[in-house]
């Protein structure tokens, strides 16, 4: 109400000052209710940036002593010694517990280059490579179309160890 009041009803120009402005239009619809506002009337002087420093200025260090989050400069050796056993003992267990492989089951196609490609052969070829964490699984021949087939092969991957881009190299 102060700053209401300071304004001396005078409207802001809304062209320069839009918010102010509609501030202001906003407070003067309620206008009439004014007189029943509870508190005590201060001068337009007492508010502002200015005021704020000074009140924070003149308080000077009375308030260190206060800490509204709790935080506590001071350690307590117990707490941390416990602190650091549960750690401890959490990283104990985490070590062993054992590891989780993941794997991965890969279906390829191997596709031959015609119809006269010996499938049986090219299958031996396949299961030829031999790497660790490779496991070669079932294997069929599915018809592509015109009298061609093509291998289709499953296999378990460890990922950790291989990938698909390193079956497709041989």
């Amino acid at each position: 109400m102060a700053v209401f009041e300071a304004l001396n009803h005078k409207v802001p120009d809304s062209t320069k000052y839009p918010h102010a402005a509609r501030w202001y239009n906003h407070i003067v619809s309620y206008s009439d209710s004014f007189s029943s506002l509870p508190g005590t009337k201060k001068d337009v002087s007492s508010y502002g940036p200015d005021v704020v420093e000074a009140r924070e200025k003149n308080k000077g260090d009375d308030n260190d002593d206060i800490d509204l989050f709790g935080s506590d400069d001071e350690e307590d050796e117990e707490a941390e010694r416990q602190k650091a056993e549960r750690l401890a003992e959490y990283q104990r267990k985490k070590a062993a517990k054992p590891k989780v492989i993941a794997k991965s089951m890969v279906v390829l196609d191997v596709k031959p280059w015609d119809d006269t490609t010996d499938l049986v052969e090219m299958e031996k070829s396949v299961r030829s490579i031999v790497l660790d964490g490779l496991t070669w699984g079932a294997s069929k021949l599915v018809a592509v179309g015109y009298g061609i087939r093509k291998l289709q092969i499953t296999c378990v991957v460890e990922d950790d160890k291989v990938g698909v881009g390193k079956l497709s190299y041989y």
